[in-house]
């Protein structure tokens, strides 16, 4: 048995190489690629870090690693991998095959890998699954109801709502065996930290490993890495200016920490810019972040102001957004990609609804927390599918139930606690009252729910899941019952049935085989999974709108950052929601903003527009 399938990493397939490309690497760049050990590469956006890591990888892919290793390349998105995985196919020669030399994915993926294999030595059961946020937000959505809002929380409180939340999860892990993201690099350190066997054998597969996005790691994922470093070349990329991610467990001091264990050879790419070459775009971020705007213009920054009014603001942000695809189209055909970046999850959803109705539509992809997008699709997977012998409607409102339970992640409502709840009572009424031999009261909530039911479960399908996944969104989006319209309404956001996807793909094959939809709510799951953990081979292309945070590891050709505007009585701001600094005022986490804002506009390779309200603008500008 070969070593890599030994750890459960899959066996080798063929893939065709593609023709290389051999970038003249920069003086500093020369320096990494001779010089051995652990290394530890700085470097703002676009300076050439992950160039000169896929360069050290072809060099030991080529002089240094036996036939059954790989360089392992870990990122913590999936955008990052997707474009790290599209540089290294550039960039490796013709006679080395790219996925026999190098693994490039996320954190979380590779950890559950560890964990999906080994986990049984921890007492985890032996079949694992992963539990994806809109299941771990069904499960834990009773114990988050009690608590308020995740900003409004005590400390005391906080504390206490992670301890019940981290037993539940635990519990869920080795009972069910049910693994949720969060427990994956705590499960994989435990692993590598009681078994010197396991560690090796991670090792002796992968002697190199690459960090990207390195000050970013977590105790618990800092702590897999030190374990695999006692015996692996690590390489960590990282730029200290661009640490957002503090909330999510980042130490300030990573690098420091790094450098203690590691003793690495340091270099600093320093302001280098290949991504917005030609530009002022990186300067002006470093201006942002140090706070010394020049009064002269930037080469590739445009200010736009706009009336601070819904209406005048959303047609200013139409009008940039029409003009800069226009511009891509023009220059790049089809192959461009634009990018909208608001402070808000808020924000993100607003602007799709007015993209999607307003005249002319602009085709978009929006970026919005996928809990409710998830389980709404598994309400409508469970729709194309054939309707069981003994019937499913019991089955099919249960699935309603939890879509309300989970769809506020880990903010539930109260609202939707109360649904979920109702959903459940009706139908454990109904139950009651058919064993009875009586119908359901007339105006029992199920009613509503059953009529939508029967009228999907009358549909004849053709054979073409997206068209067979519009009829049956189109039903539910028509029927009278509100609940089934929010459930339509929330799969909107769902990007799986585009040409190519694994999950149109197994339908299509499902219907090839069967000539209905068999198992549509277990091809969405994996499909789900495949898309949240395994790495997509996609870049972004086209409009895509999201919030800044979510911008981090990613590029585009332009991008337009959008921010809210204040609420006046007469001349006095009453509010002042939406905005890149909270209310527009001077506060102590400026520094940090200003990381945020310089992130957001090095995303863009050729151009990025900034819109502020003109009556009120943001005061990182000025």
């Amino acid at each position: 048995m070969m070593i890599s399938e030994k750890l459960g990493l899959g066996k080798k397939k063929k893939e065709n190489n593609t023709k290389s490309v051999s970038p003249v690497p920069s003086p500093e760049q020369k320096k990494i690629l001779k010089t051995r050990g652990n290394l530890l590469v700085l470097g703002g956006p676009g300076s050439g870090k992950t160039t000169v890591a896929i360069l050290k990888a072809r060099q030991l892919a080529k002089y240094h690693l036996l036939p059954e290793q790989k360089v392992l390349f870990l990122s913590f998105s999936r955008a990052a991998v997707s474009r790290i995985q599209e540089s290294a196919r550039e960039y490796f020669p013709t006679g080395i095959k790219l996925k026999e030399h190098i693994e490039v994915n996320t954190y979380h993926a590779f950890f559950w890998k560890i964990v999906r294999t080994h986990g049984y030595l921890l007492g985890l059961p032996r079949r694992l699954s992963v539990m994806l946020p809109p299941e771990e937000a069904v499960a834990l959505a009773t114990i988050r109801s009690d608590y308020p809002a995740p900003g409004k929380l005590s400390e005391v409180q906080e504390e206490e709502k992670s301890s019940r939340e981290e037993k539940e999860l635990t519990r869920l892990a080795y009972e069910d065996g049910k693994v949720c993201f969060d427990l994956f690099a705590r499960l994989a350190g435990e692993l590598l930290r009681r078994s010197k066997k396991i560690r090796r054998l991670v090792s002796s597969v992968f002697p190199a490993v690459m960090l990207d996005e390195f000050q970013d790691t977590s105790k618990e994922q800092w702590a897999v890495v030190k374990r695999i470093g006692r015996d692996s070349r690590l390489i960590a990329l990282a730029d200290h200016e661009q640490r957002i991610f503090d909330f999510a467990g980042a130490d300030p001091e990573r690098l420091d920490h790094y450098r203690e264990f590691a003793k690495p050879r340091e270099f600093d790419l320093g302001g280098t810019n290949y991504r917005s070459e030609g530009t002022d775009i990186l300067k002006f971020g470093d201006d942002v972040l140090k706070d010394r705007l020049r009064d002269s213009p930037y080469r590739g920054i445009d200010i736009n102001y706009f009336p601070p009014n819904p209406n005048q603001a959303m047609s200013a942000l139409r009008c940039q957004t029409l003009q800069a695809r226009k511009r891509l189209l023009d220059g790049n055909g089809n192959d461009w990609s634009l990018a909208i970046l608001v402070p808000t999850k808020k924000m993100t959803r607003q602007i799709s609804e007015v993209f999607r109705n307003g005249k002319p539509e602009i085709l978009h992809y929006a970026v919005v927390d996928m809990e409710a997008s998830i389980l709404a699709a598994g309400v409508l997977a469970f729709l194309l599918q054939p309707e069981s012998p003994e019937g499913d409607f019991s089955e099919f409102v249960k699935l309603l139930a939890d879509y309300f339970f989970g769809k506020g992640g880990d903010a539930p409502t109260k609202t939707n606690i109360e649904e979920a709840q109702r959903i459940r009572k009706a139908l454990e009424e109904k139950i009651k009252r058919e064993k009875s031999g009586n119908l359901p009261r007339k105006n029992s909530i199920i009613i509503g729910i059953s009529e939508g039911y029967k009228k999907c479960r009358n549909l004849e399908f053709i054979g073409n899941p997206d068209e067979d996944w519009k009829s049956v969104r189109k039903i539910l989006e028509e029927t009278e019952c509100g609940r089934l319209q929010e459930v339509a309404k929330d799969t909107r956001n769902v990007r799986l049935l585009g040409r190519g996807t694994q999950f149109r793909d197994a339908l299509s094959q499902a219907w090839r085989d069967t000539g209905s939809y068999a198992d549509a709510s277990g091809i969405a799951e994996r499909s789900f999974v495949q898309e949240n953990l395994i790495t997509s081979n996609r870049p972004e292309r086209g409009v895509v709108i999201m919030n800044m945070h979510k911008a981090k590891g990613k590029q585009f050709d332009e991008v337009i950052i959008f921010e809210g505007w204040p609420r006046r009585k007469g001349k006095t701001i009453v509010s002042n929601p939406d905005r890149i600094v909270r209310g527009n005022k001077k506060q102590e986490n400026l520094n940090t903003l200003r990381q945020n804002l310089r992130v957001s506009v090095t995303r863009a390779r050729n151009r990025t527009t900034i819109m502020t309200p003109e009556d009120d603008p943001c005061i990182l500008l000025f």
